[in-house]
């Protein structure tokens, strides 16, 4: 008479089941909480971005370049209160703010924090990781630009924001402090249209490599030389128009067209003539007031930006297959 086989002496089973292997319970605890959307990621990288763009979340050495940074283009505004205690006239405006220190800072922290925000990952490959979560593949170039935006703008209206606290606080009545105060407002969207050229030009050129140090020199190169390029043209045009006599009213020449086509070699010359064009008056990069040519400043420097924009969404695609 057959006999039952006990389970622990029963042959192993054949079949699908066998075949796919035993899943083990380790005991880790599931995860039950809310599930956020991808609106939610793109805010949270965004402000990852910022963080990251100060150095916050990482060691004492990631935050030396951001302070010393953000220090030096705040002592202007510092300098400016102690003088106008004085009894001084105010030193510093708005919307011109130390031009040679605004631009030589910006260049430092963007060329150095640029990198940290696209090289990395790009060189690290973690992408994939990222792009598994229901995010769009713009989604994430699109936060880092929203956070780096987010601290160039902490970068330059900042000091704007002391030098109005310092210069408000040294002049007497209400029609003074609202002179100041109507002021400081083109001061602050000035600033606001560097911020958002800046940190599409310097994170395009950053997502070019993976290797930091190769980034942190293409920004810092391309942005100093076409600089340098830029003010050597408009001074050997400028030369040129004293010597051939066309100087205008107080010995200062006349804009002439050869002179404002230089400024549209470098981001600060085109945005200093976009200033200008928008009704800014004390010159700062030596850009000659564009007048109607103005518009040919303000449509290239659209076209900068819209072209990095897409280099930078274009080389997240690319990065998102490999």
């Amino acid at each position: 008479m057959p006999t039952e086989t006990s389970p622990a002496h029963r042959p192993p089973e054949s079949g699908p089941s066998a075949a796919g292997g035993v899943i083990h319970d380790l005991g880790y605890r599931r995860y039950d909480g809310p599930r956020l959307g991808r609106s939610q990621i793109v805010s949270a990288l965004a402000w990852h971005s910022f963080r990251s763009a100060f150095g916050f979340g990482r060691g004492a050495k990631a935050k030396i370049i951001p302070v010393i940074a953000f220090v030096a283009i705040c002592l202007p505004a510092a300098i400016n209160a102690f003088a106008m205690s004085r009894g001084n006239a105010q030193l510093v405006y708005y919307d011109t703010y130390v031009p040679v220190l605004r631009d030589l800072v910006m260049t430092v922290f963007v060329a150095v924090q640029a990198p940290e925000l696209v090289s990395r990952d790009l060189r690290s490959r973690v992408l994939p990781l990222y792009f598994s979560r229901p995010i769009k593949p713009g989604d994430y170039p699109l936060a880092k630009y929203l956070g780096f935006t987010a601290a160039c703008l902490v970068m330059l209206e900042v000091p704007l924001l002391l030098l109005w606290v310092g210069s408000a606080a040294n002049v007497h009545g209400g029609a003074a402090v609202w002179a100041q105060t109507r002021a400081l407002i083109p001061g602050l969207l000035v600033g606001l249209m560097w911020a958002v050229s800046l940190a599409a030009i310097s994170l395009f050129l950053a997502s070019l490599t993976g290797r930091r140090a190769f980034a942190t020199g293409a920004v810092a190169i391309t942005l100093l030389l076409t600089y340098t390029l830029a003010e050597i043209l408009l001074q050997v045009e400028t030369q040129s128009a004293i010597d051939k006599g066309g100087v205008g009213p107080g010995g200062v020449p006349a804009a002439s067209l050869a002179m404002k086509v230089p400024g549209l070699f470098s981001p600060f010359t085109l945005l200093d003539g976009v200033r200008r064009w928008l009704g800014g008056t004390n010159p700062a990069d030596n850009v000659p007031k564009p007048g109607a040519f103005g518009a040919v400043y303000a449509l290239v420097l659209i076209v900068l930006v819209g072209l990095c924009l897409a280099g930078l969404f274009a080389r997240y695609r690319k990065a998102r297959l490999s």
